[in-house]
């Protein structure tokens, strides 16, 4: 019997919801694809209290929260959701990043 103890947390552990690949907001920048399955991250567009504020940029996705659109070989992918995002993200002309 105490010899297949160690079984529980294992089968536990298969059968806890698997977590998502989505990084912390301040670590969600770079180049980013929209796809509409299987993302990184889930975020939801907000006016108020985001997570993330959200700066596009042509060049250069190198500090939090500057993210540079493309279609191939992003840094990560995000799907668009009005709920149960992993992120909520608001779109800025400046001071982009974490909201403190």
């Amino acid at each position: 019997m105490t010899t297949s103890l160690w079984l529980i947390p294992a089968l536990l552990s298969m059968l806890a919801p698997s977590r998502s690949d989505c990084p912390p907001p301040g670590e969600l920048y770079g180049e980013i694809k929209v796809v509409e399955s299987f993302a990184d991250c889930k975020v939801e567009v907000v006016t108020s209290f985001p997570d993330l504020r959200v700066k596009l940029v042509d060049n250069f996705a190198g500090d939090p929260g500057e993210w540079e659109m493309v279609e191939s070989f992003p840094d990560y992918t995000v799907e668009f959701v009005t709920s149960f995002p992993d992120v909520k993200i608001e779109y800025v002309e400046s001071f982009p990043g974490v909201e403190r």
